[in-house]
Parts: structure tokens; C-alpha cells; sequence
């Protein structure tokens, strides 16, 4: 029993890490939340998904950073599937397990630090909405 908690520790933790790893930066966050928005089947567009719309970028470029960079990683962990024409990403089988801590922020969003609150449509949405749900209450 033992040695079977501690595998499945492991195996927690490591999944854990992959799950940080991905969410580590923001065109991934983006291409996540992108995801999250669509229906479970569709796919969103590249690299328009993966902007933060109070940023802007440089689309080739960051076209070639998620070709060669974020797209793999992303689909290595089998968080997304992606195809290379046309640039599309889709939910990949363990999806949910970044997604959800998206969920969980903008479900906590009033209780987020405005730091993190603050610039981000999505959480400052959010927060917004349930200010005004609080109030009409």
C-alpha cells in the first residue's frame, strides 16, 4: 500500500509540474483560455488566440515561437492537438487538467490579488460580473 501511495504521489507531482510548466507563459495562458472558450470540438486560430489583446505582437514571430516552441510542449503533455495548415490548436486529452486552473481563477476572481486582477480582461470581466451580480442581489 505504501509503495502505491508513493507512485501515485509521484506521479501527482510530475503531473502537477507539467500543469505549472504550461501555464508559465502568457501566449500558452492565452491559447488555454482561447480553448476554454470554445466549444470542446472546435479549434481556435493561430496565432490570434494566442495574444493578450492589451499587448501587442509581433504575429510572425510569435507565430514561429509557437510552432517551435509552445505548440510542441503543449501537445508533448497532450494538453492540446495542433495542426501546421492551416496554424490551429484544439483540446488535446488532458486538457482539463489546465483548464481547470483557469476555472478556478476567474470562478475566485474577487478573491485574486488586483496585481494579477488588473490588465487582465478575462479576471477584471469577471470580477466585474459578479460585483454587479452582489449588487443587484
Amino acid at each position: 500500500m505504501t509503495q502505491q501511495r508513493y507512485q501515485n504521489g509521484k506521479q501527482v507531482i510530475r503531473r502537477w509540474d507539467e500543469v505549472f510548466k504550461a501555464v508559465a507563459v502568457e501566449p500558452r495562458r492565452q491559447l488555454i483560455v482561447a480553448l476554454l472558450d470554445a466549444h470542446p470540438d472546435e479549434t481556435v486560430p493561430l496565432p490570434e488566440s494566442a495574444i493578450n489583446p492589451n499587448v501587442p505582437q509581433d504575429l510572425e514571430g510569435l507565430r514561429q515561437e509557437l510552432y517551435h516552441c509552445h505548440l510542441p510542449m503543449l501537445s508533448d503533455h497532450e494538453f492540446i492537438t495542433w495542426e501546421s495548415e492551416p496554424l490551429v490548436a484544439g483540446r488535446g486529452p488532458r486538457f482539463d487538467e489546465v483548464g481547470v486552473v483557469f476555472d478556478s481563477l476567474q470562478s475566485n476572481a474577487t478573491d485574486v490579488p488586483d496585481s494579477l486582477v488588473f490588465g487582465c480582461q478575462r479576471l477584471e470581466r469577471e470580477r466585474q460580473e459578479r460585483f454587479d451580480d452582489s449588487v443587484t442581489e
